[in-house]
């Protein structure tokens, strides 16, 4: 496709458990990733999705967080979407946050501001936007995990990106570091980033 134009789309809380389960470590650098994404393809822009941590609640995740943010928007071509963290019966509840990637990818595929929407989570409550920007004759493309992605999300992409660790070769900010016993990892999206968490 000539000068095709490529949306990405990133479910922040989903890419954080999905690096802390199968690499352990968190300190991705976005605009390498978004460039291997996209490739030869042209980048209309990329969108970033999470819930805002509660500074009440939790003020050491919430500064943790703020300065992940700062650093996440100086990436190029790059908003964050950021939606709301609610606590019912001691349960941590992201709210809104789906929705507005949802909402954000239909209304630019309708707009046509893209030709081929790249989606970055295995939640599978996205299968049918993605299936009806499909269904608007866009192109639609998963980045995933293996083992941590439903199937019906992959059925409706026309293309896949695995994320592995060969994939993110070359990608982090900062050269691993052997941990200490006891140690723990950096946690770039807002210390034990939600942690207990449910998804909408």
């Amino acid at each position: 496709m000539a000068h095709e134009r490529v949306a990405i789309f990133i479910d922040g809380s989903n890419l954080y458990h999905a690096l802390e389960g199968t690499l352990k470590r968190h300190d991705l650098d976005f605009a390498l990733f978004i460039t291997k994404l996209c490739g030869d393809r042209s980048l209309f822009r990329t969108y970033y999705y999470n819930a805002m941590q509660d500074a009440a609640q939790r003020p050491d995740a919430f500064r943790e967080q703020q300065e992940f943010l700062d650093s996440l928007r100086k990436t190029p071509y790059l908003e964050v979407r950021l939606g709301t963290i609610r606590t019912a019966q001691g349960m941590q509840m992201e709210k809104g946050v789906d929705i507005m990637l949802c909402t954000d990818m239909l209304y630019f595929a309708w707009n046509n501001f893209y030709d081929t929407a790249i989606l970055v989570s295995g939640d599978a409550d996205f299968a049918y936007a993605l299936q009806a920007v499909k269904n608007m004759g866009k192109h639609v493309e998963v980045a995933y995990f293996e083992g941590a992605t439903s199937r019906e999300l992959l059925n409706v992409a026309d293309a896949r990106h695995q994320l592995n660790r060969a994939f993110f070769a070359s990608m982090w900010t900062r050269p691993k570091r052997r941990r200490r016993r006891g140690q723990s990892g950096s946690s770039q999206n807002g210390a034990a980033e939600q942690r207990s968490q449910q998804q909408d």
